[in-house]
């Protein structure tokens, strides 16, 4: 792998799962010590970075990381329904469906890291999992043309997603919608598969409204206050 590439998935992975947050500044000198890396194959990812919408150049503090805007989680997920369901489908449809049967069965077992002792370790162990069944899900496919529309998506909901960190209650009922999606794709039910992905989304576009009304609710008061 490039020195490029290295730096780019490294800190792309550093970004979706929280460990730079953000508003967090890129400093050249610091990262490129970080990562093992030069300075020219760190532009070359911060570049890449930039493109995908991660980072931003900002003046007079350099790269800083984006921030997050649940504004945006209703037009995102305006696109990403009909391509899920769509990938759903046609996996469903595919004849080698014997990964999913065994996803299936650990998302009925999440619940255990979800739940269970050392739960942040459990949940990123979870969030492997679902990003388990989007792989498989996009090798039975195996549409180059809806991966490449669907990447950019994924990659910014996923850093939506870590705002349900700590919701248990959401993560558990996500697992199981999860095991849902697996069970119907197994079944070779591509009707089954596509609504079982919709329910899901839909639950979890719900979930995200509600997280920015509440978010919102107490500057609004303060407002009435002022």
């Amino acid at each position: 792998m490039r020195a490029s590439d290295r730096a780019y998935a490294a800190l792309r992975d550093d970004i979706i799962d929280w460990r730079l947050r953000p508003g967090a500044v890129l400093a050249e000198v610091e990262q490129s010590a970080r990562l093992g890396v030069s300075r020219t194959p760190l532009r070359e990812a911060l570049s890449r970075l930039t493109a995908d919408g991660l980072v931003t150049p900002q003046a007079g503090r350099g790269v800083v990381v984006t921030d997050i805007s649940l504004d945006e989680v209703a037009s995102l997920f305006e696109v990403r329904i009909p391509l899920d369901c769509a990938a759903a489908a046609l996996a469903a449809a595919q004849p080698n469906r014997r990964a999913f049967a065994d996803l299936a069965l650990r998302f009925e077992d999440a619940p255990s890291l979800i739940s269970g002792r050392g739960s942040g370790a459990g949940r990123q162990d979870y969030y492997r999992l679902a990003a388990e069944l989007d792989t498989a899900i996009d090798t039975a496919v195996g549409n180059p043309y809806l991966l490449q529309a669907q990447r950019p998506l994924r990659t910014h909901l996923a850093r939506v997603r870590r705002l349900a960190h700590d919701d248990a209650a959401r993560l558990l009922a996500s697992a199981s919608e999860h095991a849902q999606i697996a069970r119907s794709i197994a079944a070779g039910n591509s009707d089954l598969a596509a609504a079982s992905t919709k329910v899901h989304l839909h639950n979890s576009l719900s979930y995200l409204l509600a997280l920015r009304a509440n978010t919102e609710a107490p500057t609004r008061k303060e407002a009435a206050h002022g």
